[in-house]
Parts: C-alpha cells; sequence; structure tokens
C-alpha cells in the first residue's frame, strides 16, 4: 500500500520515501545499497532523497546509477551546502548535482540549512534555477518557525515547497507549532532521521506495542511518525531485506491504546522547543 500526499502545485508524492544519508561512501557496500534503492522504487517507495555533502557526492552518483532508465517514476530530492547557496554559485554547484545525478532537472532542490548570504538573494538563485529548467521546485532544510516566517515574508518566499527537519518519536518538538505551520501553508515537511539515532528503537514502549502488532519497534517508530497529514518520511535502508520492512510499515494503523502509551514514553512538547538537529 502506497500512501501520498501532495506539494501545493498538486504534484503527488509517496509519504514514505528513501534517504541516501551515508550511502555510497563504501564501495564494499554499494552493491547492497543500490539493490535496497532499486527495491524501494518497485515497492512504490518512489521519492529519493539525497544531498551534495553525502559522501562528497557520492550519494548522488550511486542515486544516479539506480534511477538510470527509470528516472520518470522517481521523484528527486537534492540539497545544496550553505555555502554554495550564493548568486554567483548556485547554478554552478546544481550544475555538478545534476551531472552526478544523470539527470536535466531536479524535483526539488533544497538548501541545507541556513546560510550567510540573504534569503533574498537565495531565493532569486532558486527562482533563477526554476527559470532554467534545472530543477522544478525548491525548499529548505532544518529551518525552525521563526525561519520560515522570515522567508514567507520576503519576495518569492512563499514559493517555498517544502522544509525537511529531524522529526522522530525522540525528538518531537517540530509537533508545538512547526509541523501545523506548514501544514497551515501547504508545505509537506520531511522528517529525516525518521527511526531515530542510538537506543530509541529499543525502549520499552515501542518494543510493547511492536510486539500487539506483530511489528518491529522499528516499523512503529516509522508509522508513529506517519500519523502526521502533511509529512514525507525518508528512512535510510542499506538492504533489501530494511527497505521492505520500512514499506511494511505503511500497513500499520496505531490506534488510541498505542499512541496513549507512545505519548507517555515520548511526552508531545507543551511549549515552543529549538530546533532539532543532527
Amino acid at each position: 500500500m502506497t500512501r501520498m500526499t501532495s506539494f501545493s502545485d498538486g504534484t503527488i508524492v509517496p509519504v514514505l520515501g528513501q534517504g541516501t544519508w551515508m550511502i555510497g561512501d563504501d564501495p564494499r557496500t554499494r552493491d547492497a545499497e543500490q539493490q535496497a534503492l532499486s527495491r524501494g522504487l518497485d515497492l512504490g517507495l518512489t521519492l529519493i532523497d539525497t544531498a551534495e555533502m553525502y559522501g562528497n557526492g557520492k550519494s548522488e552518483r550511486l542515486v544516479g546509477e539506480v534511477i538510470q532508465g527509470r528516472r520518470d517514476e522517481v521523484f528527486l530530492v537534492s540539497k545544496i551546502l550553505p555555502e554554495h547557496a550564493g548568486e554567483m554559485t548556485m547554478m554552478l554547484h546544481a550544475e555538478k548535482s545534476l551531472e552526478r545525478l544523470g539527470v536535466d532537472r531536479i524535483d526539488l532542490y533544497l538548501l541545507h540549512w541556513e546560510s550567510r548570504f540573504p534569503l533574498e538573494e537565495i531565493v532569486a538563485g532558486f527562482e533563477e534555477l526554476i527559470d532554467e529548467g534545472m530543477i522544478a521546485r525548491w525548499g529548505v532544510s532544518n529551518f525552525d518557525t521563526r525561519a520560515m516566517n522570515r522567508l514567507n515574508e520576503i519576495e518569492g518566499g512563499e514559493q517555498c515547497a517544502a522544509n525537511q527537519v529531524l522529526y522522530h518519536l525522540g525528538s518531537r518538538g517540530v509537533e508545538f507549532d512547526l509541523l501545523s505551520w506548514q501544514q497551515e501553508h501547504l508545505q509537506p515537511m520531511m522528517a529525516y532521521s525518521p527511526l531515530g539515532r542510538g537506543g530509541l528503537l529499543d525502549h520499552p514502549a515501542l518494543l510493547a506495542v511492536a510486539d500487539r502488532h506483530d511489528a518491529t519497534p522499528a516499523q512503529i517508530a516509522l508509522a508513529a511518525v506517519l500519523r502526521q497529514d502533511g509529512l514525507i518520511a525518508i528512512p535510510k535502508a542499506s538492504s533489501v531485506a530494511h527497505v521492505e520492512a520500512n514499506a511494511a510499515a505503511l500497513e500499520i494503523e496505531l490506534d488510541a491504546e498505542d499512541i496513549e502509551v507512545l505519548d507517555r514514553a515520548f511526552p508531545p512538547p507543551t511549549a515552543a522547543q529549538p530546533l532539532d538537529t543532527l
């Protein structure tokens, strides 16, 4: 089952995509990583997220190899480093990403985090890339509510298509205001590292809910994130078995009792919090 959400321009994408952070770095795992991404496409996880920073371009190259011959199936996301987002450098680095990916257009191009360059300059650069046909739409990453408001106030800033942030059961601060802000502005939130890091998946509450559903803790953590409207989760999977398990999480429906257990263990925010990042 593939569940979908949409951008403000009506473009439909799956709510579960594929992340590629730390994929493509090691030649010894390259084949398995390619097989996992390909299997994900077969399962309908056709949104792939990468970045010029990941492996200094190695991730983009790997993604480019995977989608060769399948480009029409894929909604392709990549990210530009803040230091490359100036008027004189953005187009050059976008061209390099396109070359590594082996495509002529990126579907969604994100500013990886806030930059020293003025937002007005960055927005103008993104719009020029759209005019040149190099990208279809643009967005940001690691922007908190204050930064999103600032962006929305400048000319063209309302054209931002999405914001990609850290969001998982152990990091729920965005639920206080940022998630609702993006929902109101019809800008999907993209959740990176939705399975958390460290010992999150060993938590007894996750183990208990997983047991009720005959699922894994990772699947429950993913299902919890995917409950939110207007959200796209992009977990990384470096094996076919892992991507198949991620896809199966789409079938899990958490009930009120499940949510109560998870909320006790991972309380939702009651006040504004600084944006978590990795």
